[in-house]
């Protein structure tokens, strides 16, 4: 049965944008940021993303920029949608300036982990993701 045969078709599509409007408007990343004596830690919610597509700059010592890609979506029909399917991005204030050379980068199930090094005095720099 093709969709010109399926009168629900066009009502199931419309829904689909429906759904998909509401998970666009907040492509925000999901962070709990911790202020230790000797690091700072970043934590955001990444659910299927790939390690490598991660991007993580640190900006003037005090912000720390995230982006990811949309996330891979396997094949089957969604019967709830409430996973952000869009590209995210998000800038996060540091509590406290960091050492760039002292940064490290993790991604264990679907949580990213960012450790930052207190104290720092360089501009910019890109931190990898393992």
């Amino acid at each position: 049965m093709s969709d010109r045969d399926d009168p629900l078709a066009e009502i199931e599509a419309l829904f689909d944008q429906f759904t998909d409007f509401g998970t666009t408007m907040s492509a925000d990343i999901p962070v709990d940021v911790l202020d230790r004596d000797d690091e700072v830690v970043v934590l955001a919610d990444l659910p299927g993303r790939e390690t490598g597509e991660i991007q993580l700059r640190l900006e003037d010592e005090r912000s720390l920029q995230i982006e990811a890609p949309a996330p891979i979506i396997k094949e089957g029909q969604h019967v709830v949608r409430g996973r952000p399917r869009t590209e995210m991005s998000r800038s996060v204030q540091l509590p406290a300036a960091v050492d760039e050379s002292d940064t490290e980068a993790s991604y264990d199930q679907g949580v990213l982990t960012v450790r930052l090094g207190k104290p720092g005095d360089r501009e910019s720099t890109d931190i990898e993701v393992t």
